[in-house]
C-alpha cells in the first residue's frame, strides 16, 4: 500500500539522471542526487529525491509530470550583474579594437568611443524603444536558464534617464517571467561638463531621493577606481542610498586598487564586483565578513583585460563567489553557460564551482535566500538540460544545453521537441 503526503503536488519532475541542488559545503559541494525527481505545488518545491522513494511518497500518476530521463536538472542561474538597459551597441569599436587601430578607424567612421556612446543613445531613445530591446536580450538570457536577473543603471547619468531606466526595468520584471531586480548606478561615470564634487551632490541629493520616493531599485551601487569614485566618495553614496532602503553593492578593483573592496567588507554589502587588483589580505576581509564576491569572466575576455582576476585564491580562501555575464556594451553575452566555459577553462574554476557559483553564488550577491538551490521551500526557477551529465556545461561550447525552463514551477521555454536528436548524439 503506497504512502501518500498529504501536501498536494501539482507537478513532478521524474526519472532525472542527474539533480544538481547546489546544496553542500563550500562552493565545490553541489549536492547532485542521481535517478532523482522533484515534486512542485504552488510554484515552491516541496521535495526532492531518489525516484524509488517519490514513487512510494507520492502519487506520480495525478498531475502534471516532466520525464527526465537521460538529463539533468538544475537550479535556474541567477545573473547578479548586468547592465541590461541600454541603447544600440558598441559593435563597430568592438571590431576595429580587434586589429588594434581602433582609433584610425573610429575617426574614419566619425563615431564616439566608449561609455559615453551608449550614454548619448540611451539618453535620446524612448521608454518603449529601451523596453523592446531589453525584453529581447532578457528572453534570450531566458532561453540560456536564466530566471533571475539584476540590472543596473548607470548609461543616464541624469536624473530623467536614470529613472527611465530604472522603470524599464521595473516593467521588465512585471511583464515577462524573469524576476528583475534593479540597481541605482547613477556613479558609473562622471557627465561632461560637470566636476566629479558638482555631479556627487546631484547623485546624493537629487537622483537617490527621487528613485527611493519612487520605489525604483533594490540596490545602489558606485564605481570605485581610478578615474571614477574614491572609496569615501563610494560611501557617501552608498550611505545614501541606505537611507531609502537600497542594500549596497560596489563595483572595485577592476582597474585598480584604491580601497574598494575594504569598504566592501567594512560595510557588509551584499555583493563586491570584478576585484581584478584585490590583495590577498582583502580577499581574507571578505571571506570573513561574507561579503559575495562577483566575477565576471566574459568582462575580462571581452575588453582583453591586463590583469584578469584570481578567481582561485578568492575561492581558496573560502570566499563565496558569484559568476556573472556583465551583459553590457562592452561585454554582449546572454549566455551564462558561456561564462561557465570561461570560468573552467580560464580561471581554473571547477566545473562545480562554476555552476554553484551561477547560481547560489547568484543568489548569494542578490540578498536572495529563496532560490539558486533545488530544496524544499524554495522557489520552483528550474531548468532541465539535455546531456547525460552535469559536466557537459564546461566541456560543449558555445551549445545551449538548455530544454526546458520552469519559472515560478511553470514550464516558460520548452525545446524537448529537440531532444531527442541531441540525446542520440549523447549516446552515439
Amino acid at each position: 500500500m503506497k504512502k501518500t503526503v498529504e501536501r498536494p503536488v501539482d507537478l513532478v519532475i521524474r526519472n532525472a539522471a542527474e539533480v544538481v541542488t547546489c546544496i553542500g559545503d563550500g562552493m565545490s559541494d553541489i549536492g547532485v542526487l542521481r535517478d532523482a525527481f522533484i515534486a512542485v505545488n504552488g510554484g515552491q518545491i516541496v521535495e526532492v529525491g531518489a525516484e524509488a522513494e517519490g514513487s512510494e511518497l507520492f502519487d506520480l500518476s495525478s498531475g502534471r509530470q516532466i520525464d527526465a530521463a537521460g538529463k539533468v536538472v538544475a537550479p535556474g542561474f541567477v545573473d547578479s550583474h548586468t547592465h541590461l538597459v541600454f541603447n544600440g551597441t558598441r559593435v563597430e569599436e568592438y571590431a576595429a579594437k580587434l586589429t588594434g587601430d581602433e582609433r584610425k578607424r573610429l575617426e574614419e567612421l566619425g563615431i564616439t568611443a566608449g561609455p559615453n556612446r551608449t550614454i548619448e543613445l540611451t539618453r535620446h531613445a524612448s521608454e518603449e524603444e529601451l523596453f523592446e530591446q531589453s525584453k529581447k536580450r532578457m528572453m534570450k538570457m531566458l532561453e540560456y536558464g536564466m530566471t533571475t536577473i539584476e540590472s543596473k543603471s548607470g548609461y543616464g547619468l541624469t536624473t530623467q534617464s536614470e529613472i527611465k531606466i530604472l522603470e524599464v526595468g521595473r516593467r521588465l520584471g512585471m511583464e515577462t517571467p524573469v524576476d528583475v531586480f534593479n540597481t541605482f548606478l547613477g556613479a558609473h561615470g562622471i557627465p561632461d561638463g560637470m566636476t566629479k564634487d558638482e555631479y556627487l551632490r546631484v547623485i546624493i541629493d537629487e537622483m537617490i531621493p527621487e528613485v527611493g520616493k519612487r520605489n525604483l531599485a533594490e540596490f545602489a551601487d558606485a564605481w570605485c577606481d581610478d578615474g571614477y569614485f574614491t572609496a569615501e566618495e563610494s560611501r557617501q553614496i552608498l550611505e545614501a542610498g541606505l537611507k531609502y532602503g537600497m542594500k549596497p553593492k560596489l563595483h572595485a578593483d577592476a582597474y585598480s586598487y584604491i580601497g574598494g573592496s575594504d569598504l566592501a567588507a567594512e560595510m557588509n554589502m551584499v555583493s563586491v564586483d570584478h576585484l581584478n587588483y584585490t590583495p590577498e589580505e582583502v580577499m581574507d576581509q571578505l571571506a570573513k565578513s561574507g561579503v559575495t564576491g562577483v566575477l565576471m569572466p566574459a568582462l575580462d575576455f571581452a575588453v582583453g583585460h591586463k590583469k584578469p582576476f584570481d578567481a582561485r585564491k578568492m575561492l581558496n580562501k573560502g570566499m563565496t563567489i558569484a559568476l556573472a555575464t556583465d551583459l553590457c556594451p562592452a561585454c554582449y553575452t546572454e549566455s551564462m553557460q558561456f561564462v561557465i566555459n570561461l570560468a573552467c577553462r580560464l580561471y581554473k574554476f571547477s566545473v562545480e564551482e562554476a555552476i554553484k557559483a551561477a547560481t547560489y553564488g547568484g543568489a548569494c550577491a542578490l540578498g536572495l535566500d529563496d532560490r539558486g538551490v533545488i530544496s524544499e521551500g524554495k522557489i520552483a526557477d528550474l531548468q532541465i538540460w539535455g546531456i547525460p551529465s552535469y559536466v557537459h556545461i564546461a566541456y560543449e561550447l558555445g551549445t545551449n544545453i538548455v530544454e526546458t525552463v520552469l519559472k515560478d514551477g511553470e514550464i516558460v521555454i520548452d525545446h524537448s521537441k529537440l531532444a531527442g536528436e541531441r540525446t542520440a548524439i549523447h549516446q552515439f
